[in-house]
Order: structure tokens, then C-alpha cells, then sequence
């Protein structure tokens, strides 16, 4: 959502994660995802808005970095560097379109989720720079998801006289020239609180109808408003775009969410577009369950049970993903840049455990898996290291102001694991009762996590053929040659194993020596 969200603990936030800035290849290369195809969409014919998720594979990746406000180069670079050669299959990128600009001593973060228009000049870069990185990326095998913002424009108290955006736009209070007026928002008689702000998040009038935190609510409901943001949306599919992370989608009436998913066009492989939508908390008709309906949804919920398990009882997960939204229908990440502000998942301030937890969700097969990797912050308002105008400055992994897990070799060796065992299912669970956990990916792979502070060695089915195996967390193979620990599976299937304090061990056919 955006600079306030469904209560004041359900605010945005940046990740922070003391991660090493060492890219080791491991694994499969990437390829391009893949997705399921759509006939050509012609105008008045009824369109189901079901979507699938991307399928993982060997040849296919599905594993998704969200390079939080990166600026565009600086995606396009890590999608040539990084994320292409080590087997990631997406790039999830900010907000592209035009946005409000404050005049403070500082630029917080959130301006880019209050939008001033639609145009294609941001704090990440030009429209031009922004055509390049998602060309560059595909390139490299890597596609692009936009976040988008489309519930709603700039909060009513970001709208002086005189405010200008980072395209250089004029705008004021429901008055957007050329693109919407006083007439295409929803307004005081539309909303049943005296606030105007929606108050109570279980309330389906309140959720649509009102402003999400002062913020002015488009009346979605309106062919004009709609047919606006398709537009947008459909100009960034024609750039290159293969989907979306919709941002409070929750805020908007799902009628009228279909409509707008409806009315996309084919991405240019000529798949149907990628859909996964903010939808947090909520009973029936604002339920993750209702919305999933429509796309794939968020995986908050399986956000907080990440944070309940690895804070209790790392055994608890052998039920992780049971009570929540199919499989297929899971964007799933340890945080993104809400919950760890706000405290309802795992803190980016303890990065061991952010670490573990990434790769357990790497590990297993529910959802599709999302890395996060953005940059440092303690005041709320923190945004980026960018220059006095407001424009991000390029990601330097060097830096500690920035957060690069995507590019920790023990992360990057289980996007390897992710690859290689597939679509396999958890088998083989066990567990110690406390903090050490395993399980195999059918035949395809077996991995242990042990969250405690010192060492286990335990003997483990693995499921697996007898013969040594690399391990893909602690370095992998290299010219044919193991530079990580050796595992070995005797004809029975079982391995003597010491995994480390805070770490996980990972092995699959495809690291067999």
C-alpha cells in the first residue's frame, strides 16, 4: 500500500540485511518463465481472469527478486549479472509511474506510492531508462513485475498549490490535468465515515469507498477511470512487462478490479499478464480467499507464520501453507516493505534469521518464491541514498546502505535448489522437536535448516540415490569440482550430516559428484 496503510502499525518499509556482495553461479541457468497462453483478446468477449502461476523447472525458473526502489540502471545491471546467470526467473521493480515530490530536506520513501500521473519519469530513472532496463532484462532471461498503483492518486494533504511532481506536473487537491478531475474520485457523500478515511478495514464500504489514509480514492467503478488505468498498464505490458504486484487491491472492488485485469493485453510473448494482488486480512468479500479469485495474491499471511516459527518452534513449519491460499495462488516472501516495518514479520534487523527463513521458503513448495532485497533504514521516512532532487543514486552492494540478499552465495545456492527440484512435493519431513528441520523435494532434492545456535549432526533419510553430493549452500560446484561441503548418501538413503549454527545444507541430482 502507501505512505499509511490499514491501521497506524500497517505502514511501508525498506528491508535492511548485512548480506555478502559475493555472486557465485550456481545451478541451472535461467530461462524464460514459463506462463500459460491466451487466445487474443478481442474487444466485448467475456475473458476469465484466472491466472496461473509461473511453473518451476529446471529449464524454467519461477524464483522472483524484489529489488525494492532500485533505480532502473541498476536493475538492469543486476539482471545481467546477477540475477539471470544465477537462475531467477523474475524481477519484481518500484512503481514506474510519475509521482508527488515533496518539498522537505529529505525525499521519504513512499512519495513513488502516491502517484501525480502516468507518465514514465520517476525517482528510478526516465521512461527511456526504464524501456532499457526491462529490454536488458529480458535479455538476460529475466522478467519484469511492476508494481503498480492504481487504488488511488496523492493523499489530500500532499496537494498545496504549487505542488509539482517528478515529471514536472502541476497538480492540486482531486485535479490531475489531462488525466483525472474532481468528478473521477470518490467523495465525502460516498464514503459512511466523518473522517472520510476508511476506519474500520473489515468494512466493505469503508475499504472501497473511503480514502486509505487521506489518500484520494479513484472511483474505480467509472469506465473513464478505468479505461485510464488499463491505458497505463497496457503501455507498460507493450514495453516488455510480464505482470504485476497490484498495490491495495484490497481498496478496490473486486467487479472492478476484474474489469481493469480483463481489459489487459497479452505480454509480448503472448502470455497473459501476471497478476499477484495486496490483499491483508479481511473476512469474505475482502478475504485473500475472495481475491485469489481474480490472480494470485500476496503471501502476508504465510509471512506471519514464517515470523510465528522461526521465533517458537522451527517444527511447526512442516504444516507451513496449511489454512492459506493454494499454492498456485501464493506470492510468497519472508517480508516486503510493509511487514517489516510494522513488525508482523520476521525483522529485517536480524538478518541470520531473514536469511534462513528466505531460504526455507526457497526450499519448499509452496508459492511462488520472492527474494527481497532493498536497502537500510531507521526512520520511517528513510528512503534510498539518492542525490538533493530526490533521484535514486545507483545500488553499490559494497555499501551498507544497501541490502543485496539476492546476491548472498548461500541464498543464490538455493534458487539452484529451487530449480532443480521442480514442482516436486515435500516429502520425508522430520525434525527435532525445536529448531532443526528437513525434508526432501521428492526424489529430486533434500535440504536441512537448523535455526539454533550451535551445530547438529544427525543421520537423515534423504530420499535420494547413494553417492556424494555438493552442497549447493555453502559454495557448490565449480568446473566440475565441489567447492562446498560434501554430502554422502549411503544405498539406503541416509546421510550423516552436520549442519551449521543458523545455516542450512541443500543437496539435488544435479550436485551429485
Amino acid at each position: 500500500m502507501t505512505r499509511r496503510k490499514e491501521s497506524s502499525a500497517r505502514q511501508r518499509r525498506i528491508a535492511t540485511v548485512a548480506g555478502a556482495t559475493t555472486v557465485l553461479v550456481v545451478g541451472a541457468a535461467a530461462t524464460a518463465m514459463a506462463w500459460p497462453q491466451q487466445d487474443s483478446v478481442r474487444a466485448g468477449t467475456q475473458v476469465s481472469t484466472e491466472v496461473s502461476a509461473p511453473a518451476a523447472s529446471a529449464s524454467a525458473g519461477d524464483v522472483m527478486a524484489n529489488l525494492f526502489q532500485w533505480n532502473w540502471a541498476s536493475v538492469a545491471t543486476e539482471c545481467t549479472e546477477v540475477l539471470g546467470p544465477n537462475g531467477f526467473g523474475g524481477v519484481q521493480v518500484a512503481p514506474p509511474q510519475d509521482s508527488i515530490r515533496v518539498n522537505w530536506d529529505h525525499h521519504p520513501w513512499w512519495e513513488v506510492y502516491q502517484p501525480a500521473g502516468y507518465d514514465l519519469n520517476s525517482r528510478m530513472g526516465s521512461e527511456a531508462e526504464f524501456r532499457d532496463m526491462v529490454q536488458t532484462c529480458r535479455d538476460a532471461g529475466v522478467k519484469v513485475y511492476v508494481d503498480a498503483v492504481i487504488n488511488h492518486m496523492s493523499g489530500s494533504d500532499m496537494t498545496a498549490s504549487g505542488a509539482t511532481s517528478y515529471s514536472g506536473n502541476k497538480y492540486s487537491a482531486m485535479t490531475y490535468p489531462g488525466l483525472y478531475m474532481k468528478d473521477d474520485f470518490h467523495q465525502a457523500a460516498d464514503c459512511p465515515t466523518s473522517s472520510g478515511d476508511v476506519e474500520n478495514y473489515d468494512d466493505v464500504q469503508q475499504a472501497h469507498f473511503c480514502r486509505l489514509g487521506k489518500l484520494e480514492d479513484l472511483k474505480t467503478e467509472s469506465d473513464y477511470v478505468r479505461g485510464a488505468i488499463t491505458k497505463y498498464l497496457n503501455k507498460l505490458v507493450g514495453y516488455g512487462v510480464s505482470g504485476f504486484r497490484v498495490d491495495a487491491a484490497k481498496h478496490i472492488p473486486r467487479a472492478d478490479l476484474k474489469a481493469i485485469i480483463d481489459g489487459l493485453d497479452p505480454t509480448v510473448d503472448g502470455t497473459r499478464p501476471y497478476v499477484a494482488l495486496e490483499v491483508f486480512g479481511g473476512q469474505g468479500e475482502l478475504s485473500q480467499a475472495a481475491y485469489s479469485e481474480l490472480g494470485s495474491v500476496l503471501g502476508l499471511d504465510a509471512s506471519v507464520q514464517l515470523k510465528k516459527a522461526f521465533s517458537g518452534n522451527l517444527a511447526a513449519l512442516e504444516n507451513f501453507g496449511d489454512g492459506l491460499v493454494a499454492s498456485d495462488k501464493s506470492l510468497t516472501f519472508v517480508m516486503n516493505h510493509d511487514t517489516d516495518r510494522t513488525g508482523e514479520s520476521i525483522s529485517s534487523k536480524d538478518a541470520a534469521t531473514e536469511k534462513l527463513a528466505t531460504q526455507f521458503v526457497l526450499a519448499h513448495d509452496y508459492g511462488v518464491p520472492q527474494v527481497y532485497s532493498s536497502f537500510r533504514w531507521n526512520a520511517y521516512d528513510d528512503a534510498p541514498p539518492s542525490g538533493a532532487d530526490g533521484l535514486i543514486t545507483d545500488t553499490d552492494c559494497d555499501n551498507d546502505a544497501w541490502n543485496c540478499l539476492d546476491r548472498d552465495p548461500a541464498v543464490l545456492g538455493m534458487v539452484a535448489f529451487r530449480n532443480s527440484v521442480g514442482d516436486a512435493a515435500v516429502t520425508n519431513w522430520s525434525d527435532d522437536g525445536a529448531d532443526l528441520i528437513s525434508f526432501s523435494r521428492g526424489e529430486a532434492g533434500w535440504t536441512a535448516l537448523n535455526n539454533g545456535t550451535s551445530a547438529q549432526t544427525q543421520t537423515f533419510a534423504t530420499g535420494l540415490p547413494e553417492g556424494t553430493y555438493c552442497d549447493l549452500t555453502s559454495g557448490g560446484t565449480q568446473d566440475g569440482s565441489c567447492v562446498g561441503t560434501t554430502v554422502k548418501v549411503g544405498a539406503d538413503g541416509q546421510a550423516s550430516v552436520k549442519v551449521p549454527a543458523r545455516a542450512a545444507v541443500a543437496i539435488t541430482q544435479d550436485s551429485r559428484l
